[in-house]
């Protein structure tokens, strides 16, 4: 019987996987609606696929509306941010709403 030594990683729980990875911005854990990459992969200028530092303002809306309630128009998790019953335009969040992810992420 042969051991590789640089087979398979060991198994890991995405949840703890997810904050081993230092220094990534917490909305790299969804896929981006702006450039269409894939989870936990950085964001790219679609016309150039050129990679990014940051993450796209979008995935961080969309990171926001997965995991936070807004405090601004009540309403919960997965659920778009409204203003007069309407959806706000593009999928952004209220601002309250930013800050509520970032508490509960910490």
């Amino acid at each position: 019987m042969t051991t590789k030594r640089y087979g398979q990683t060991a198994p890991m729980p995405d949840s703890i996987r997810h904050f081993m990875r230092a220094g990534q911005h917490p909305a790299r854990a969804l896929p981006c609606p702006h450039c269409g990459v894939a989870a936990h992969r950085p964001c790219r200028i679609p016309s150039r696929s050129v990679p990014l530092a940051q993450v796209h303002q979008q995935r961080i809306d969309a990171r926001a509306q997965m995991v936070a309630c807004c405090p601004t128009c009540q309403v919960t998790p997965t659920v778009p941010c409204h203003a007069d019953g309407r959806a706000l335009e593009g999928g952004v969040v209220h601002p309250a709403r930013h800050t509520e992810a970032d508490r509960s992420a910490a």
